[in-house]
């Protein structure tokens, strides 16, 4: 562990601003329709004691395991800072999981308690959390669970306020970030204190961020990114921290905390390309994007209807950003600079650096990250001091995510240019042989394959047939328009072309033999992506795979396919 300052951790920096900036909003939290509720750090470090002491009355064992079942909030971040408080290791959990996979990590990490927030589907999660488990619930709980379980508020009411500044040490364990499971079973990550402090000092200066800044949280805090970027951004800089309240009100929600810094996942910046179409067609928008003084004017007046006027840093990350997708908003003044990372190293590896055009790669590596490729496989391979300790009781399987001299095996393909630039070209495991002996990497034809606008996720498979297809799922726009005979037909003549197109840009082993349609939606529900939106090739597999051989010889370029 490289050393870090201590006043770089982060009950550290949460004293320092109790101390420098009380009175100073630190959180804004919507609570229904119009209304906010606004939280000082002040107020935020005195509700953080009183929860400390309360868990830290319970008598548990230093270092124990305390759940987080929520969507993101400002009781979630008040939750994490008084479990680590009071002595205890926070067990974050994504709140979109399926029962089955609740129990798993709650059974798993040895969790003592859970807190229960803000969810859409808690009747169906609540069968997973064990029988006698204590829980809390929130002021934006499910009614259930604010019936069930002693609130947040009332504890907060009757509790006095942990008195000084309890620390904890670099090299102590602050959480096990649970995987989202695109292989398997989710693997509780655990990082440390330490591994969070470097990993924002490093992120610092790559990305400057300050006490001005602000920030919407809408991406699960149970993810690594939004936990470093957002939970210890703030905690590190101060900044302002705003909080979506739903899907429906996630414009709305953007316009209120027009955020300095933005980050989002592909899928995401797709819909909101998309959205701008629906309004303005992708011809007429070129058009004026390319006349002089016009074209400022509307690229100011689409920025300010995304709630991204303000925006000084716009990051993407999470799975590839299609280079024609990055284009795209450089033309509208948007440059996303695009970060490379997993949970294992806190997403702390490769980011573009902000001015510089370095679109289609990730760019060079954070300052005191190595990075290095491996001469048989072409794995990627790093190490830093972000790097997990391992795998919470699972010694194995840490011991395979590390080469014999001790770097972090990644799983992804790719290189290094000429000015240090990583590209990602692949999983070294999704890659698949054809009937004809060559090797297809699935990922950069996913890429151009998702650039469709009816396309929400797609997958190229075909292990062993003469040629690879590829698995298109519909967004909902595009399920609407299939299900009109006329606008079907149209919507097939689209796909044909693209298809065409995409073809046109790969070698003959590569090219599709045909895009198979799906109009029933991938979901964490049904187990086909997981809540970072990753499809998961193996389900993927398991449910389409005995059609492939009947697909090949259809001699159809597209098909369509009812679940």
């Amino acid at each position: 562990m490289s050393s870090v300052a201590p006043d770089t951790l982060a009950l550290q920096r949460l004293y320092h601003w109790e101390k420098a900036a009380p009175d100073r909003i630190a959180l804004t939290q919507p609570m229904g329709p119009g209304a906010v509720q606004d939280f000082t750090w002040g107020q935020v470090v005195d509700q953080v004691r009183r929860m400390a002491a309360h868990l830290q009355a319970q008598g548990w064992e230093p270092g124990s395991k305390v759940a987080i079942l929520s969507k993101n909030c400002a009781w979630w971040l008040m939750s994490d800072l008084a479990i680590w408080m009071a002595g205890y290791v926070s067990v974050p959990l994504y709140p979109t999981l399926a029962h089955d996979t609740v129990n798993q990590i709650l059974t798993h990490s040895e969790a003592k308690a859970c807190f229960i927030g803000k969810l859409d589907g808690w009747e169906g999660m609540k069968p997973g959390v064990p029988a006698g488990m204590p829980c809390i619930s929130y002021a934006l709980s499910p009614q259930d669970a604010v019936k069930n379980y002693e609130g947040w508020d009332a504890i907060c009411a009757r509790t006095q306020p942990l008195q000084g500044q309890p620390i904890r040490a670099a090299d102590e364990l602050a959480t096990l970030i649970y995987t989202s499971g695109t292989t398997g079973k989710p693997k509780g990550v655990m990082h440390t204190f330490g591994n969070f402090a470097w990993a924002l000092g490093a992120g610092i200066k790559r990305i400057p961020m300050g006490q001005e800044d602000r920030m919407l949280s809408y991406l699960p805090l149970a993810h690594v990114v939004e936990r470093v970027l957002v939970e210890h951004g703030w905690l590190r800089t101060g900044m302002h921290l705003f909080f979506a309240e739903s899907l429906d009100t996630f414009a709305a929600d953007l316009q209120r905390a027009r955020p300095t810094i933005f980050f989002s996942v592909p899928r995401l910046w797709v819909k909101f390309q998309q959205g701008i179409h629906h309004k303005m067609p992708e011809a007429k928008l070129s058009r004026l994007l390319s006349i002089p003084l016009i074209g400022g004017l509307v690229r100011r007046k689409v920025q300010k209807a995304l709630g991204l006027d303000q925006c000084r840093i716009a990051a993407g990350g999470a799975a590839p950003m299609p280079l024609a997708l990055l284009q795209w908003y450089s033309k509208l003044g948007i440059d996303i600079n695009e970060g490379y990372g997993m949970t294992e190293n806190l997403a702390v590896s490769h980011i573009t650096i902000p001015g510089k055009n370095q679109q289609g790669s990730v760019g060079p590596a954070y300052e005191g990250v190595d990075h290095r490729i491996d001469p048989q496989s072409g794995e990627i391979q790093m190490r830093s001091p972000a790097v997990m300790l391992g795998y919470y009781k699972e010694p194995e399987q840490s011991r395979e995510s590390f080469t014999a001299d001790g770097w972090l095996r990644t799983g992804d393909k790719g290189h290094i240019d000429a000015q240090g630039n990583l590209h990602i070209t692949g999983r070294v495991k999704d890659l698949f042989k054809t009937g004809k002996g060559k090797y297809v990497a699935p990922a950069p034809i996913e890429d151009k394959l998702g650039t469709h606008e009816a396309v929400e996720a797609c997958v190229v498979t075909g292990a062993n047939l003469g040629q690879p297809l590829g698995i298109v799922m519909l967004n909902a726009d595009a399920v609407a328009q299939a299900a009109n005979a006329g606008q079907r037909a149209q919507l097939e003549t689209s796909l044909t072309q693209h298809l065409k197109t995409v073809n046109a840009t790969l070698d003959p082993h590569e090219q599709l033999q045909c895009i198979v349609v799906v109009t029933t939606p991938w979901t964490v529900e049904n187990d086909l992506i997981t809540p970072t939106f990753k499809v998961k090739r193996n389900r993927i597999e398991d449910i389409y795979a005995a059609n492939y051989e009947r697909w090949e010889v259809s001699g159809k370029k597209i098909i369509w396919h009812a679940q």
